[in-house]
């Protein structure tokens, strides 16, 4: 049975009482819409930790572009039957008034690498996410928190904002997981129109089968992707493109 906590002051009982019991913690924040990627960090979650607890926040912050905001899939029906499978312990399901009760005055900022790749395109899109997932940490007051490879670029800052803010909870990565033709799972995924569909897996076999980032970029447009970037970096190449008007994310190790 999974429980569900709308909550914080109520959650955060319950956390103190496990924390009293010496039961450890998990935490999967996630923005719903859950597929076997998710499934991934909550299966590894609950084989490392005593209990699992799952968040489904959609965060407005992170969205530099409202029609994107609202066209985010939600299915918490769907969602809450995917984590009673898996048999999650509790389900986080913060109200943005609760979470914003300060209407955003305080935040987030990394000065650097926030606004390269994903922040060059998204503007104050990684103020948001680091200021929700520090606030959800807080709340979940998790012994470890589990994020998906495949947003390499916003693993790398939770971590970094982590370590630089000392916060206890490790930041666990976990392998991208990917459809049989190689794309990445994601959300997104399910705004794409069928003849995008069978073509997004393009995006994964030129990431990995170009000699250098800009042949990976020349190939992808040349198959009709709009290219936001496709860059090499600390040992990773990453990219971004849109198809159909849907915007998808990857990246895969380059190098020795």
């Amino acid at each position: 049975m999974t429980v569900v906590f709308e909550d914080i002051l109520a959650w955060r009982e319950t956390r103190l009482a496990q924390t009293r019991a010496g039961l450890t913690l998990g935490f999967v924040p996630t923005m719903g819409a859950l597929h076997d990627g998710h499934r991934s960090l909550i299966r590894r979650s609950r084989h490392e930790n005593d209990r699992t607890v799952v968040s489904i926040f959609v965060n407005p912050t992170q969205f530099d572009d409202p029609a994107d905001l609202a066209r985010y899939p939600r299915a918490l029906e769907e969602d809450l039957a995917a984590l009673r499978a898996e048999s999650t312990d509790f389900l986080l399901l913060p109200r943005a008034d609760d979470l914003y009760a300060d209407a955003y005055r305080y935040r987030v900022t990394e000065t650097e690498r926030s606004s390269e790749l994903e922040g060059a395109h998204r503007p104050g899109h990684f103020d948001g996410v680091l200021t929700v997932v520090m606030k959800l940490l807080q709340i979940a007051q998790p012994e470890r928190a589990y994020f998906g490879e495949k947003d390499w670029q916003q693993l790398t800052l939770v971590r970094g904002m982590a370590k630089a803010l000392f916060l206890p909870s490790a930041i666990v990565g976990c392998t991208t997981v990917r459809e049989t033709d190689g794309l990445a799972l994601s959300s997104r995924n399910r705004h794409l129109s069928p003849a995008d569909r069978s073509r997004a897996p393009l995006f994964y076999r030129a990431l990995t089968s170009a000699k250098a980032a800009d042949d990976a970029a020349r190939q992808l447009r040349a198959a009709g992707f709009d290219v936001d970037y496709v860059e090499d970096r600390g040992g990773r190449r990453l990219g971004a493109v849109r198809l159909g008007g849907v915007r998808l994310i990857d990246n895969v190790p380059v190098g020795e």
